[in-house]
C-alpha cells in the first residue's frame, strides 16, 4: 500500500509495474479495488513471471533434447503447465520438469515446490 501511494504503482520481485492511480479515489468501490489489487499484484504478478520464466525453460529443454512429436507444451493454467508426450517419456519429462521449475529463480530466498503427476487424461490429473 505505501509504495501504492508514494510510487504510483506496485511491482513484481522482477520490477514489472502496475500503476495504480487509483489508490486515493473519493469513490469507495474504486478505490478498494485499487487497494486490493495492489496488495495482491506483486504476489500473483511475481507467480506470473515465474510461470513465464519456467515455460520459456522448459520449452528450450524440450526443442534441445525431445524428438519432434514426442513432447510438448499443452496448457498453462495459474501455477500449472500441462504437457503432452508420449507415454515412455512421462516419467523423465516430469522429473526433468520439477527440476526447471524448482530451480526457475534461485535468486529467491524461498524453495520453490513442485508437484508432478501422470495421467492419460486431464480427468486422471
Amino acid at each position: 500500500m505505501r509504495e501504492a501511494k508514494e510510487r504510483g504503482y506496485v511491482q513484481t520481485f522482477y520490477g514489472r509495474r502496475r500503476p495504480t492511480p487509483d489508490i486515493d479515489s473519493p469513490s469507495f468501490v474504486v478505490r478498494e479495488a485499487a487497494r486490493r489489487a495492489a496488495v495482491n499484484m506483486p504476489i500473483q504478478g511475481t507467480e506470473a513471471d515465474l510461470m513465464k520464466r519456467a515455460m520459456i525453460l522448459l520449452n528450450k529443454y524440450l526443442e534441445a533434447n525431445v524428438s519432434g512429436g514426442e513432447a510438448f507444451q499443452v496448457l498453462q493454467i495459474h501455477d500449472s503447465v500441462m504437457l503432452e508426450c508420449v507415454e515412455s517419456r512421462a516419467e523423465g519429462l516430469a522429473a526433468k520438469m520439477r527440476e526447471i521449475m524448482e530451480g526457475v529463480a534461485p535468486e529467491l530466498d524461498v524453495k520453490l515446490a513442485v508437484e508432478t503427476s501422470i495421467g492419460k487424461n486431464w480427468g486422471e490429473l
